[in-house]
């Protein structure tokens, strides 16, 4: 397993973190799946085994549910097992039971640490951003946190590029502690984090830790166009994300995947996860499954390198087109481009014409 230095901090994260969204599902995240308690065991024996040292989980899932597996099944184990956790969702129905209030954030991650049985968080996220709550504020709970002792690193989830800038101005304004990386939506088929996202990865040294990389299955190879999908599938049973927008695309590019995992006698899954583990900015890449053969086809992508060629073909079908500002910059400065311009402008220079 490869490990990488997880954004602007001294923290190493192994390539592959192992998701616990499905650990007890029900209701809606049962959609995603549910994998009981001796299961999961399992699933985390092998994570351990292949060299996986972070374990990624949410308040939400199940109302805590997938905490509480957690903290079962890491009770007594090493502590040099990274967990990371999450908050914002509503946990009730109370006004002050959802958001990124101060009162909110503290009052879950106590929570939090409970379900876990531990005594500290090792990442904290805010899962989603709150526009009623000022960035000064969930920057100051989690600050205080950090020194309490409670949580050892910050970090933000499905922020826009503006959001995440408007938290790191006021940590720095306020000498508070600073994300040390996002969790995101980053695909080959869903590439939108590189008009943003990826840039300020680079530029503020957040670091990418990427959810649902195979799109909830969607790009494993298991869904081709004009088969029937597979009867047990987070999208067969209603789960709404990712939205798909190109359907045609969407099968040109399972195509293009399914073609360069065959001649490598490879899934193409793991042809998707090799993809993104050479994407500009990318730390950890969070792999789920409902068995033990799934998630060690997912792990064994981690010692696979494709090819120039490999990737040109796949991004031959997968290259969102620029939008403004970007084809501008694109065509009129593209001799004066920055590491973080190139996390998104490399691939569009590589295949630009010269203008006249």
């Amino acid at each position: 397993m490869e490990y990488r230095t997880l954004g602007r901090s001294g923290l190493k994260v192994s390539l592959h973190s192992l998701g616990t969204m499905n650990f007890a599902g029900e209701g809606f995240f049962g959609m995603a799946g549910s994998v009981p308690l001796k299961d999961a065991t399992r699933l985390v024996d092998v994570a351990l085994d292949e060299g996986v040292n972070l374990i990624d989980t949410s308040n939400a899932y199940t109302a805590g549910k997938s905490e509480e597996t957690v903290g079962e099944i890491l009770k007594g184990r090493s502590d040099q097992i990274l967990v990371g956790t999450k908050v914002r969702f509503a946990m009730g129905k109370g006004p002050n039971e959802q958001g990124l209030s101060r009162f909110h954030i503290v009052h879950e991650c106590e929570a939090s640490l409970k379900r876990l049985k531990r005594d500290r968080i090792d990442i904290y996220y805010l899962h989603e951003w709150d526009g009623k709550t000022p960035a000064e504020e969930m920057m100051t709970a989690l600050d205080i946190l950090v020194k309490q002792g409670k949580v050892r690193y910050i970090a933000c989830s499905n922020f826009s590029g503006w959001h995440i800038m408007k938290c790191l101005m006021a940590a720095e304004r306020n000498n508070l502690e600073r994300f040390v990386c996002q969790q995101i939506h980053y695909t080959i088929e869903a590439r939108d984090a590189e008009y943003e996202l990826l840039p300020i990865a680079i530029d503020q040294g957040v670091g990418v830790q990427v959810w649902s990389p195979i799109a909830g299955g969607l790009l494993s190879g298991k869904f081709r166009k004009d088969k029937p999908p597979p009867q047990i599938s987070r999208h067969t049973a209603g789960w709404g994300e990712p939205p798909i927008r190109d359907e045609a695309r969407l099968y040109r590019i399972i195509d293009a995947l399914v073609k360069v995992g065959d001649a490598r006698g490879v899934s193409a899954a793991q042809i998707a996860l090799a993809w993104l583990a050479r994407r500009p900015g990318v730390s950890s890449i969070i792999v789920g499954a409902r068995t033990e053969a799934q998630l060690k086809d997912n792990l064994a992508a981690a010692s696979l390198a494709l090819s120039e060629e490999e990737r040109k073909s796949l991004d031959d079908v997968s290259l969102l087109p620029l939008i403004y500002p970007y084809w501008h910059q694109c065509n009129s400065a593209g001799d004066r481009l920055g590491p973080a311009d190139l996390a998104l402008h490399a691939p569009h220079l590589a295949i630009r014409q010269p203008r006249m």
